[in-house]
């Protein structure tokens, strides 16, 4: 069973793989697309949150990423895996309230369910890296 909080990191991963393909449109009328009645208020509150603020610090959660693709640009993976690691960077970043085990956990889950058999080490691995080396230190007291 799929927890509310997991529920809408996966509505997130949506809507942001979704912009992938369609790029002309918005990113937050996507989710609104993704977000149906089976989402509670607050799950919907926070998905939206979210999106604002992955898409106001997209280009800072992209280099970051970028400084830990060892032989690859950004472009070049996986759109599955790229937002999956946008998302994960995001709440290791700005979501302060988050344990980096939970954030990280959830990442993988996800590149699990959508990625290839790789995936998940691979995601894995990168946040590792940015959380030990970017993560607010207040994140590791959690």
């Amino acid at each position: 069973m799929k927890t509310p909080r997991r529920r809408m990191r996966l509505a997130v991963f949506k809507a942001l793989f979704q912009h992938e393909f369609r790029k002309d449109e918005d990113l937050e009328q996507i989710l609104e697309e993704i977000l149906d009645n089976s989402y509670d208020e607050k799950a919907k509150k926070d998905a939206r949150r979210y999106i604002r603020n992955i898409k106001e610090h997209l280009q800072t959660i992209d280099d970051l990423i970028s400084r830990y693709l060892e032989r690859w640009t950004i472009d070049r993976l996986s759109a599955v895996d790229r937002n999956i690691l946008r998302l994960g960077t995001y709440e290791l970043l700005y979501e302060k309230d988050i344990p980096i085990e939970v954030t990280i956990n959830e990442a993988i889950e996800i590149a699990k369910r959508y990625g290839t058999e790789n995936s998940g080490k691979f995601v894995n691995g990168i946040l590792d890296r940015i959380a030990k080396e970017n993560a607010p230190k207040e994140k590791f007291e959690l």
